[in-house]
């Protein structure tokens, strides 16, 4: 009886209405809180832990290259920084280093690399996110774990590796997955740092936030107020010490992200490239305006569509609101265990209330508790640029939450308040996918009826679990969570047998959400990711795009032409493509363009210019060759002005000029791309290149206009 009571005490822990016990094999922070230390680890754990990092990996692996390139405007910068180092150290779009991408580098470092290392491809280019992915669901388990068990850490895992969003951006080339991978490694640090009350490992943590700005600049600042807080409040130091070490934290955070800044800010404008998304080559600008306020407020300059003013009338990038994620564009990516998370954090802190100011477990509360809140409240209220895939930097902390509060409320289940707040989580999670499998009734219909079933009857039995045999508890439990994942796990197969292409994705089938700028509608056909590009094209009045929206005919690539390696058709004009072709997603250039444009490719800086990093990009990856992003990702950077293009031209530095991709509608900005496109077209021949067109800046006018027809092979 001794031996089997041993054992129950690791597989089934007994209920308490206190902190948790101290059992064998466990061991104490500096405050004296316990946490499950190696030795103290049910046999299942480690097995199970390695199980789920296989079946995740193995998850996120499948189907990988069916995106092919997924967001050239990332995958044209990775293959110029394999091919140049400077590109690779700025984040520059192409290898001759005109521009920059909108965002820091540090994403496209492990893409390039990839690239270097495994050449140009689909694969290489993507499985840098799937690795991140991986170690994000590693590093997450390992903090649970550390003061709420294995089996809180292994739901942890699962719900962060099932999360819908979360397997989308795990598997695409934007800088979120390392975004997340680093905040979740200071989460990690930070709780390590509070344990110790180690000034080392809240530096550390600091380091990881310096990384995660380097990724995507201040967004990863959301969950800085948190960790400090945490730590602020249970480090077992005097209070003038805890003060002095998160001082030491902030400028770890400084050096770590200031050194790259320093460097981009000191190096003349003429010696580097221009920075992109910015309006004075200045990446503080782009920080603080485009990437910073203006995210907030919606006035981001040169942004196409602009912002809205936000408030309840909500704006061109959704309606904004407190209620916004669960809205069409974002319940199914990320609020599946949401509802569930709020009432863990709630329900937790009271629990912890009364608890020693250096309790570990109240720390850890605040600590995920203010990611959640800070984050999912600041998505919510934005009025500038926001994609429902943002979301996935709330993946780690709704994780995080559900499973401590599980743990938490199944330690004090031999009481009717635990049993009534895991019973509300559970029917609250049945319900709520429920209602989000029912905006998609046209698509497996049936599973919304068995996870309201199997949630409430798990919900009502736990509630008066008190009658039951404790044996059925495990089995009540184990349908509750058996509930609780189906519909972000059938979300995520969706997701995982979907190709995902451009610069607007979602996971997930389509639930009529507004899609992108304007609120247009997310087009999709079977096996194809969300976009849009509405009949007609989009090209509001004021713009210089020509009659019939963006990449009009003429541009490069043919009418819903392929992006590089993807299953399905997604460019510009075609069924369901990734939207507004050339400013969202690129085109593959045919066979006779490629030959075109290497040819004598040696002689030039750039083989072409295109208006729009994605129209440059598709060219790019096609040729392997520089081709110049006019205007950055929108068209809308001054970068270069008619001057400067016009003395590239003179020097023979560029060859062809791609017609088409005017993008209309933006906000403020800079209208030099429509300056050097008016130039050109009024200036050089044009040549139409199998169904493309281009102007070639080495053949100029001889008073009039003419249009020469080049005989390639290959041309559609």
């Amino acid at each position: 009886m001794g031996k089997l009571a041993a054992m129950n005490q690791h597989a089934l822990p007994m209920p308490t209405t206190g902190a948790p016990r101290l059992v064998e094999g466990e061991h104490t922070t500096k405050s004296g809180e316990a946490f499950a230390g190696p030795s103290a680890r049910p046999r299942w754990a480690r097995p199970a832990l390695l199980g789920l990092l296989a079946v995740t990996a193995a998850a996120y692996l499948w189907n990988l290259t069916s995106s092919g390139y997924a967001n050239s405007f990332y995958s044209a910068a990775a293959q110029a920084g394999s091919q140049s180092w400077s590109a690779f150290f700025f984040g520059s779009s192409d290898a001759a280093n005109a521009i920059t991408v909108d965002k820091p580098p540090a994403a496209l470092w492990f893409m390039a690399l990839s690239v270097r290392v495994f050449g140009l491809n689909s694969f290489a280019i993507l499985l840098p996110e799937v690795l991140m992915g991986v170690a994000t669901v590693a590093v997450l388990h390992a903090t649970v774990r550390r003061h709420f068990g294995d089996a809180a850490a292994l739901l942890a895992g699962a719900i962060l590796a099932l999360t819908p969003v979360a397997v989308l951006m795990f598997r695409f080339n934007n800088p979120d997955a390392l975004l997340v991978l680093t905040m979740t490694l200071a989460a990690w640090a930070t709780m390590r740092a509070i344990d110790a009350g180690s000034p080392q490992w809240f530096a550390l943590a600091g380091v990881f936030i310096g990384i995660g700005f380097l990724t995507k600049t201040l967004q990863v600042l959301l969950v800085v107020p948190g960790f400090a807080l945490a730590y602020l409040v249970a480090a077992n130091l005097p209070i003038l010490k805890r003060l002095w070490h998160t001082v030491i934290g902030g400028l770890a955070i400084v050096v770590s992200a200031g050194w790259w800044v320093a460097i981009v800010e000191l190096v003349p404008a003429d010696k580097r490239p221009y920075i992109g998304g910015s309006q004075t080559n200045s990446f503080l600008e782009l920080t603080f305006g485009y990437n910073g306020l203006g995210r907030i407020n919606g006035n981001e300059t040169g942004s196409v569509g602009g912002g809205g003013p936000g408030g309840n009338a909500g704006g061109n990038w959704g309606e904004t609101g407190l209620l916004r994620m669960f809205n069409a564009d974002n319940g199914g990516q990320i609020s599946w265990f949401l509802p569930a998370a709020l009432i863990a954090l709630v329900a937790g802190l009271i629990w912890r209330w009364r608890m020693p100011r250096t309790d570990a477990r109240r720390a850890a509360y605040l600590a995920w508790g203010a990611w959640l809140v800070v984050t999912a409240l600041t998505f919510s209220l934005m009025a500038g640029i926001y994609h429902a895939y943002y979301t996935v930097a709330l993946a780690p902390a709704i994780a995080a939450l559900v499973a401590m509060g599980a743990r938490e409320g199944w330690e004090r289940r031999d009481t009717r308040a635990a049993r009534a707040v895991l019973g509300t989580a559970m029917a609250v999670t049945a319900v709520w996918g429920f209602f989000l499998l029912s905006r998609t009734t046209s698509w497996n219909s049936w599973l919304r009826i068995v996870v309201l079933a199997l949630g409430v009857a798990g919900a009502v039995g736990f509630v008066f679990s008190a009658r039951f045999h404790l044996r059925a508890l495990p089995a009540l439990l184990g349908v509750a969570i058996a509930a609780a994942l189906l519909g972000p796990a059938s979300y995520s197969a969706q997701t995982l047998a979907t190709a995902h292409v451009g610069s607007i994705v979602s996971a997930g089938p389509s639930t009529g959400g507004m899609g992108g700028p304007g609120g247009m509608p997310g087009g999709r056909v079977p096996g194809q990711a969300d976009g849009f590009a509405p009949p007609g094209g989009f090209a509001p009045p004021g713009g210089f795009a020509p009659p019939g929206g963006f990449g009009p005919p003429g541009g490069f690539g043919p009418p819903g032409g392929q992006v590089p390696g993807a299953a399905t058709p997604g460019g510009p004009g075609g069924p369901g493509g990734a939207g507004m072709g050339g400013l969202l997603n690129a085109a593959t250039p045919d066979a006779g363009v490629v030959a075109a444009l290497q040819a004598d490719a040696s002689s030039y800086t750039w083989v072409a210019a295109a208006v729009g990093s994605q129209n440059a990009a598709g060219l790019q990856l096609g040729t392997g060759l520089p081709v110049m992003s006019i205007g950055g990702f929108n068209g809308s950077d001054p970068s270069p002005t008619l001057a400067q293009f016009k003395q590239y031209v003179a020097e023979g530095r560029i060859h062809y000029f791609a017609s088409g991709g005017g993008f209309a509608g933006q906000q403020g900005g800079s209208q030099s791309a429509s300056a050097i496109a008016s130039w050109v077209a009024s200036s050089f021949t044009q040549v139409v290149i199998g169904s493309s067109t281009f102007y070639d800046l080495t053949a100029p006018l001889a008073g009039s206009s003419s249009t020469t027809s080049v005989a390639t092979t290959g041309t559609v």
